[in-house]
Order: C-alpha cells, then structure tokens, then sequence
C-alpha cells in the first residue's frame, strides 16, 4: 500500500521525524515492520517479545482481527462525524463504557483523543461542579503531557514547562509507597493499619491547610504507573474516598494505564471496593488500535451541566473509527474473558518476579497487581541506594535494557526500574521466555 522500501525507513525518519520525549541527535528508534499477539518484528524480521505493551497500552495484544474489521467497516460506512451528531458508535461505545465501571455507576461519558486531555477534562468537571479550584494530585505521579496534565503531573517531567507553561492551582502531596516511605525511615516495620494512616493523616492535613472550600479535586492513578507500580495498602483508597465525601471534594481515578484489565479488574479501583466520581481513561480502551481517551462520571456531576455550557471539546471528539475500535476491542475482551485471564496470570507473574528477587541482589523489591509489575533496582538491599539517580539513568541500567533489546526483549526501564507490562492474552510460557532474557540481563546490574 504504501510504496517504500525497507531501507529507507530509518533514513526518511531521521531527516523529517521530530521526536518526543527525545533529544534529537540521540534518538535511536526501531523499524517495527508487523506485530501479532506479544510479539512484533522490525524491518530486518527480528522478533520481539513486547513486555511494555509498546506504550501501556496494547491490552488485546497485536493484531487482533476483530477489531482491525471493525475499524474498516467503520471507515467504509462512516470515518468521521462533526462532535455535535451522534451515531451507533458514539450511543454504543458510551453505552459499554458505562456498563464496566465500578457497579455501573459512572454513567455518563465523555470521549477525549487521549489520557492527558482525559485528565484535562476531568479538572473541567470538578472546577465547574464544585465551583473550586484547587486540584491535589501526588508527587510520584504522571498525567499527561498536555498543560494541564503536565502541572497535574508530580514527577520531573513537568519541571521543564514550569512555570509559564503549566496550569496554576495543583498542590502535591506524598504517595504510600512502603519501600521508600518519607514518614517511616527509623521505622519500617510499622504495621500497614499504622502506615494507611499516616499518609491519610497527611494528606487531610494538606486539605486543612490549603482550606478544604478551595479544593475541587483529589486525582491519584489507582496504582501509580511509570513512577513504580506503587499498590496503596488496603484502607487507603478507602480512606481517601471518605475524605473526599467529608470535604466535598471530587475524587477522581486515573485509570488511563491500570485501566481495561491490566490488574485483573476492569478498573483497578474495584480492588478496594471505592466508586470514584469520575474515571479517566484511555490506552487499554481501544488497545491502542485508534487514538481514544474518555471521562466517565457520575450522573451528579453531568447534572452540573444542564443548563449550562459546558464549553471544552476537540474536533475529533467520538471519532467513530476510534470508537468501532473500542466497541470491538471491549466486546473482545468480554468474550475471550481476558479479566479473568490476568487474574490468573497474576500469581503466575509475581511468583516469576519473586524467583528473580531471590536470584539477584540487585533487585531490592519487586511489586505487581495482575500483569502490572516491577524490579527496582538498588546498589546495595540494605541501604536501597537506587541503581541510577532520581530523574536519571547509569551506566548499568543503559547495559541492562541494551542487552535485553539485543535479545528480542522489549520492555521499559524508568530510571532505577524495570517495568513488567505485557499485553494481557500473554501466557506463561511466554512470560518465562521474558524472565529467561531478565535473567541474564540482571547479572549485568548484579556486578553494578
């Protein structure tokens, strides 16, 4: 279809490509040629076992015929529709959307081109709900590379743009992350009831000091993403929720990566029996077969917008070919029961990571919910000394992913991390093919 030769990739890349989150002389990107199931090939038919779902986001896997039909049919009766009509799609796909979330509940969507715009919105609907207009988000956290998303963002990666380029009014506040907790260094055998509350009480007295009536939202991912695969302890999200219901404040779930199966729910908020507000999403909702985000929210918060404008939207809002994708991409998910299916792997992967754990010295502690899991690596278990500094990378960590690309695995490393995050129909022998290749790559950050 489309005439050009192999060897020309790379060099039309290299001439005309801008690249993101890229220094542009250091960019060293693969020519991926096709991809099916977890694996994909590059132009010189080198096969890679895919252990990031190239971005989070290819839940199904690659390839799946049924949703690649829809989108052609789709293309054939209808590509495009002005954001103001409706069509089958857009009735259905929101239909769907809202049968999944938690008890059904968060009735109400609203279609976005991605995650960040996603979030965007979502900090719309609080402000204009609440009339408020602080939003509390966390530090080990990333939203999305838009403005807003970016200020909402508490990593590095929204340094660069601050302070003119982001949105004003977001207040940071501390994760629970047990392995490196801020509260409990001389004490990290505090029981995990004791641990919950700390961070609660922190965060309520962040709400007291920043005055509980200017606050219009708490937006947290239900499990932190490339910032750790930070799982909060039971009673945590619970408690935020009842904070949230004390305050009036929005409470807002991030499900953009954890979302559409990744932990072994539909939502990993359902984990802790918590029924947000609103869920923002986007990746595993189309597994990334089209560009397409969404807000689900509850009834309450649509209301707001009755009889007033709600006056944000994009020219490819419910794009209908990004929609079929959904639609067919929820429905294969449904059929081929890949909930259930990451429930079970889920075992499966965390007693591989825990195999590697005892293997290595280098790995100070290794976390996963369903198929979303991870090493983090250290110099040293007993000081947790990282293998490479905050908001950088070293020397070993550059050695590690090298070797693993070399050896046809494809994953995501994020400063002293390695992220574990397969498409969901992934098997164990597929999985064991993977911590074969990170097994021998670790021997590398093992002599670091």
């Amino acid at each position: 279809m489309f005439d050009l030769p192999d060897s020309e990739i790379l060099p039309l890349s290299r001439q005309h490509v801008f690249w993101t989150w890229s220094a542009q002389s250091k960019v060293t990107p693969i020519a991926v040629k096709h991809a099916k199931g977890v694996y994909f090939w590059d132009i010189d038919n080198k096969r890679y076992l895919d252990f990031n779902s190239m971005t989070m986001c290819v839940n199904i896997g690659h390839g799946d015929e049924r949703i690649i039909r829809a989108m052609q049919e789709q293309a054939a009766e209808l590509p495009y529709a002005a954001p103001g009509m409706t069509t089958r799609v857009r009735a259905l796909a929101s239909r769907m959307v809202a049968e999944v979330t938690p008890g059904g509940q968060l009735s109400k969507v609203l279609f976005t081109l991605g995650g960040a715009d996603a979030n965007e919105n979502a900090i719309k609907l609080a402000r204009g709900y609440t009339g408020r207009f602080k939003i509390l988000t966390r530090y080990r956290s990333y939203h999305g590379a838009t403005a807003g998303a970016m200020a909402l963002t508490g990593d590095p990666r929204r340094q660069m743009w601050e302070p003119a380029g982001v949105m004003p009014g977001v207040v940071h506040f501390l994760d629970p992350y047990r392995y490196r907790s801020t509260f409990h260094r001389t004490n990290p055998d505090i029981s995990e009831a004791d641990f919950t509350r700390d961070y609660l009480n922190h965060l309520e007295e962040i709400i007291q000091y920043e005055g509980p009536e200017t606050i219009a939202a708490i937006l947290m991912e239900s499990v932190t993403g490339t910032n750790g695969i930070i799982i909060p302890p039971e009673g945590y999200m619970q408690g935020v929720r009842a904070l949230c219901d004390k305050y009036g404040i929005v409470m807002i779930a991030d499900e953009v990566m954890s979302g559409f199966g990744r932990t072994g729910k539909w939502f990993a908020i359902e984990h802790w029996n918590v029924i947000p507000d609103i869920i923002t999403m986007a990746k595993g909702l189309t597994s990334a077969y089209a560009p397409l985000g969404a807000v689900a929210m509850k009834p309450e918060i649509a209301a707001a917008f009755d009889e007033r404008v709600y006056e944000s939207g994009l020219t490819y809002t419910s794009h209908p070919i990004s929609l079929a994708a959904a639609i067919a991409n929820i429905q294969a998910m449904k059929d081929d029961r890949i909930i259930e299916h990451v429930a079970a792997m889920g075992p499966v992967l965390k007693r591989m990571l825990n195999d590697l754990g005892e293997a290595h010295p280098s790995i100070g502690e290794v976390r996963n919910i369903g198929l979303f899991g991870i090493l983090e690596l250290v110099k040293d278990r007993k000081t947790k000394e990282p293998l490479a500094p905050w908001n950088g990378s070293s020397p070993a960590m550059v050695a590690f992913r090298k070797y693993c690309l070399e050896h046809g695995l494809f994953l995501y490393t994020h400063w002293h991390t390695v992220l574990i995050i397969p498409p969901l129909i992934i098997t164990e022998e597929q999985l064991k093919e993977g911590m074969e290749v990170l097994d021998k790559a670790l021997e590398i950050t093992d002599k670091a």
